[in-house]
């Protein structure tokens, strides 16, 4: 994989942040070693609140993506950008897949029932001051990330990956699990789910977007 500073030649841009939802693209870049310019920010206000940043995203927020004067939101939305428009590395299957429905199923199950409640958690033990944060909250949250994960260990337990082979589902949803795990709450008994995690861990490209500071 080919990280850029400078260019003369026209690149995708990543406007990205460690410890952040950026990891899944800067993770897609390097597995399908494609070359992009990196704009590194800190997670932290001064950056991301910036007049600068406020231009490509209104809200601050990162990911963010720039191809040819467009300029692309949302880690999911992003992934899926690269995978149709860029390249696709055997990542996102055609629809006529036997395995499309459950690709689909699991890309947005990251968003949709894991991440809400992730968000919770870190808020209430890392961005908070400690005067501010509720245990009652945390602990409701902690408890329906819990039950978000349950079926992942069902699904993960006939298979390596969500749909088998390795595809963009897992860039999405593996990444959560990842940060689940990190944040306590990926439970030992759930051995088909922390194999999992254990094997994304061991990929290449994930030490490669894991280490970008």
């Amino acid at each position: 994989m080919q990280v850029n500073k400078k260019t003369e030649i026209p690149m995708l841009t990543l406007h990205f942040a460690p410890n952040s939802r950026a990891v899944r693209v800067a993770w897609l870049f390097a597995e399908l070693e494609l070359p992009y310019e990196l704009n590194a920010m800190r997670f932290h206000p001064e950056d991301l609140k910036s007049d600068a940043h406020r231009e490509r995203h209104p809200l601050g927020r990162i990911p963010v993506l720039e191809d040819d004067g467009q300029q692309i939101w949302e880690s999911g939305a992003i992934v899926d950008y690269i995978l149709e428009c860029h390249k696709n590395g055997g990542l996102k299957p055609a629809s006529s897949h036997p395995m499309y429905g459950k690709y689909l199923q699991w890309f947005h199950y990251c968003e949709g029932m894991v991440m809400p409640s992730m968000n919770t958690i870190v808020v209430h033990t890392l961005l908070l001051p400690p005067d501010r944060r509720d245990p009652v909250v945390l602990g409701q949250a902690q408890k329906l990330l819990s039950r978000a994960l349950l079926p992942l260990e069902e699904a993960l337990s006939d298979k390596e990956h969500l749909i088998g082979d390795f595809s963009g589902a897992d860039i999405m949803l593996g990444h959560a699990c990842i940060m689940s795990r990190r944040l306590g709450c990926v439970a030992p008994e759930l051995e088909a789910l922390n194999a999992y995690i254990d094997r994304l861990e061991s990929r290449p490209a994930w030490h490669v977007a894991d280490a970008i500071e």
